[in-house]
Parts: C-alpha cells; structure tokens; sequence
C-alpha cells in the first residue's frame, strides 16, 4: 500500500510467510517494514553529489542563501548541514582548509567556540531543545564525513529523539525545511 502522508511518500507492506510444516505465520520482515522516502538524501547515500573539491573551501563563494551559509564572521563561518541530524544542525567551519585542531590559529580557535557559544544561544532560543550536542570528528577514523576540513557541529536534541525510526528504520524525521531553518538561524543570528 502506498499513501502520502505529511509531504512523504509512505509505502507498507506485510507479507505471509508459509512455514514447510503447512502452517502459516502472519509477519512482517525486512522487505516489507514501512519506509518514509527521503529523496534529498539520495545524493548523500550514492555519493552522487561527490565533488573532487573541499564542500567547505567551495561553499563561502557562493551566495549565502545556496550555499546555507547563516553567519559569516573573520576566521569561520556557520553554515547549516545539508543532512542534518536534527533541525537546526549547524557547523562551524574555519576558512582556513586545515585537517586538524591543533593546526588552528589561536584566534580562530577562539572565534569557533565563541560561535559555538553563539549558536548555543539561539538554537535554545529557537527549538527550545533538552539537551545540545556539539563536537568534531578529525580524521577518517573518527568518523570524518570531509575529514580534510575541521569543523564544529552543534545540534539541538529532545528527550527520545532518537526513537524507532532513527534507530531501528536508519530514518530521520525532520518537521522543518532546510530553507525555513535557514531563514530562522539567519534572522536569529543578523538579530542578536
């Protein structure tokens, strides 16, 4: 069966399973669990959106609206990830291409945490979260998605927002468009 449902499409499925011993189990498996369809992720899951250049030395020379960039200050600039975790998942990104912390200049060190610091503020502000995660992945190892470039993530989380479907369907549910996060972290950030 296939219906839309909040601007998804949703396909379900459940399947009878006949046993060799002439009985017949009604279950669902795998191939016919429920799906949520997230067609913008597609060119992260393939890969098909793999540049041969750095995502973030490319992405402050574009507008800022395109590229998703919320903030631009002297050493970093914020810029919202375009497969975030949660709503309003941003990351805090040096100009500089460096591949490790201790390559940072002190003053850009400095400007990264106080934007983090920053962006504390207003994402508590704006999504009223539980809790905020923030850290770094340096290197391929820990889990790098560019591990040429550091960069700050900072994320808002809720009590049980990792649920089933995050956890077990490998989904995420997001309830707001990139560009209407966009528009708020911007309008929150040229505001305060």
């Amino acid at each position: 069966m296939i219906f839309p449902w909040n601007g998804f499409t949703v396909k379900t499925n459940c399947y009878r399973k006949i046993s060799t011993f002439n009985r017949a189990p009604s279950f669902c498996y795998a191939p016919g669990m429920d799906y949520l369809w997230t067609p913008w992720r597609y060119a992260y899951v393939t890969g098909a959106d793999k540049t041969t250049t750095c995502i973030f030395c490319e992405a402050p020379k574009q507008p800022d609206e395109l590229s998703r960039i919320v903030h631009r200050a002297e050493s970093c600039y914020v810029i919202l990830n375009t497969y975030p975790y949660t709503n309003g998942h941003v990351m805090i990104v040096p100009y500089a291409h460096l591949d490790e912390l201790q390559k940072l200049p002190t003053d850009a060190a400095q400007e990264m945490m106080a934007l983090t610091q920053r962006m504390e503020t207003v994402l508590r502000q704006l999504y009223r979260p539980d809790g905020i995660n923030l850290g770094m992945n340096i290197g391929k190892a820990a889990g790098a998605g560019v591990a040429g470039h550091i960069h700050m993530h900072i994320l808002p989380r809720w009590v049980a927002d990792a649920n089933f479907t995050s956890v077990i369907g490998e989904t995420r549910v997001l309830p707001e468009a990139l560009n209407v996060t966009w528009e708020r972290i911007h309008g929150a950030l040229k505001n305060s």
